[in-house]
């Protein structure tokens, strides 16, 4: 019997020029992929994802459709591989965006409405980043309480909250630009490292409610079904429960944190479960061994490493 898998799908931040290359050189399912999200798109994702350049690909309204379909793309190709058993699979989970990878895999939706939902997704959260100057500020060596704080004292009247709460010691706060300068000086003097991260704006924060309401309306044109398999929310860190629940959930995802930390915490529990994680990187692994050292995460992100599971 095979071991129970959990899957975990990369969020914006793990793009990378040349990502989904060799899997769409190396598998026919996996050239599918790309090739049908371009029909979709009209416009050349693999060559963005391939080729860059790399300052189009880190832009929000490409990131995001471009992790959704080479994680779909990393998805198929394992499971054509044989190094994923479709009936061993327990869960999913994915970080921010990743969450739609998960319930796409999941059956929640299909790949043409999820290629268009990602795609909106990303324009709105560029245009509301357009719209506010804000940004993010990873914080280091911090635990949630004392985040917290830092955000109730560096505010001054400007939005400042936890965003992601990814790993022990590695949160990321959201916020206005004079704010997330704030942030910085006082996680300095408060003992902790600070980094500001090169994203559009403030995600996963009220400065996000344009994208949000637009979002809403999206997602009503769309009829979701209920997952086959286990999918963890972001908001919650809870396996979504309907389809009627999951939309709303998916709103609330752009405006509030994502506790990936007490996702994670519950599926690495499983000691005799099974992780991959699916393209582009090993961004997920780096924050599970945060959590625990000695749970390895399998990576399906290349031609390479599908073929290094299938010879173990």
């Amino acid at each position: 019997m095979a071991a129970r898998t959990y899957i975990l799908c990369p969020g914006q931040g793990a793009q990378a020029v040349g990502m989904g290359k060799d899997l769409y050189e190396s598998f026919a399912v996996a050239r599918e992929v790309f090739d049908r999200a371009k029909q979709i798109l009209d416009w050349d994702l693999a060559s963005i994802c391939f080729n860059g350049p790399e300052e189009r690909l880190n832009q929000t309204d490409v990131s995001q459709p471009a992790i959704f379909v080479a994680s779909v793309a990393s998805f198929r190709a394992a499971l054509d591989a044989g190094v994923i058993d479709a009936t061993a699979i327990a869960a999913y989970a994915g970080l921010s965006l990743g969450e739609y990878t998960a319930l796409h895999l999941a059956g929640v939706f299909g790949f043409e409405e999820g290629v268009k939902l990602v795609a909106a997704r990303g324009r709105h959260m560029q245009q509301a980043a357009v719209a506010s100057p804000s940004g993010m500020v990873a914080v280091l060596g911090a635990d949630e309480e004392a985040v917290a704080t830092l955000c109730r004292d560096a505010a001054g009247g400007e939005v400042l909250v936890p965003a992601n709460i990814n790993a022990p010691g590695q949160i990321i706060v959201s916020g206005s630009s004079g704010a997330c300068g704030r942030a910085l000086a006082a996680a300095e003097a408060a003992g902790f490292k600070a980094v500001a991260l090169k994203v559009a704006g403030a995600f996963h924060s009220p400065l996000m409610q344009p994208a949000a309401d637009r979002m809403q309306a999206e997602l009503d044109r769309v009829t979701f079904a209920s997952p086959t398999t286990l999918v963890y929310s972001n908001v919650t860190a809870s396996p979504h429960t309907s389809a009627d629940s999951i939309k709303k959930l998916l709103v609330e995802q752009i405006l509030r944190p994502v506790l990936w930390e007490r996702t994670m915490k519950t599926l690495l529990a499983d000691s005799q479960g099974r992780f991959v994680e699916l393209c582009p990187g090993r961004s997920l692994a780096g924050l599970a061994k945060r959590i625990n050292r000695r749970m390895p995460i399998d990576s399906a992100a290349t031609a390479e490493s599908i073929a290094q599971l299938k010879q173990n």
